[in-house]
């Protein structure tokens, strides 16, 4: 996925700003896909530059004047194009298991510490990820899809937790 067609599809649902996409990006889809401020505005810029959005000036008397994006019909194919299209395979990177898989360097209290942060990290995480609120509005595929994706972060903070407590199990089998 590209940034390009998460600001598409966010757009797709409701005209937005730049601002409000930072927001919603953290609010909604944060989880599995983030982008600073400046990567946003970026590509809004992009996006109107090549067609696929426009902007509209919402002049406010008291706050500065409020730029509103939509798709256009191109941009929606576009979106549409990518929604059908075969997502290729990505590599996995995962710096935590790279450090455990060459972690026997060293002591095995070392390693426990390793793994009981790593543990804190993603119960933070999954705190972070229940406390998402979730709108009265829940009826229709897009709300289903949406909850759906927050069910998937959710699943995958527990099962890493699972993982990484069999692991600390499994090292204290052997390292006691």
């Amino acid at each position: 996925m590209s940034l390009r067609h998460a600001i598409l599809g966010l757009l797709s649902i409701q005209p937005m700003s730049g601002y409000e996409l930072k927001k919603v990006v953290d609010e909604s889809v944060g989880h599995f896909w983030s982008a600073d401020q400046s990567q946003i505005y970026r590509t809004l810029a992009a996006l109107v530059e090549d067609g696929l959005a426009t902007r509209r000036t919402v002049v406010q008397e008291e706050r500065p004047n409020l730029h509103l994006h939509s798709p256009t019909d191109l941009g929606l194919a576009e979106l549409d194009s990518w929604l059908t299209s075969p997502l290729p395979s990505q590599p996995a990177r995962e710096p935590f298991l790279a450090r455990l898989f060459f972690a026997d360097r060293m002591p095995p209290e070392r390693i426990r510490e390793l793994l009981d942060t790593r543990r804190s990290e993603v119960s933070a995480h999954l705190a972070t990820l229940k406390a998402v609120t979730v709108p009265e509005e829940t009826t229709g595929i897009g709300p289903a899809l949406r909850l759906a994706t927050l069910d998937f972060g959710v699943a995958q903070a527990e099962a890493e937790i699972a993982w990484l407590d069999a692991t600390r199990r499994r090292l204290d089998e052997v390292a006691p």
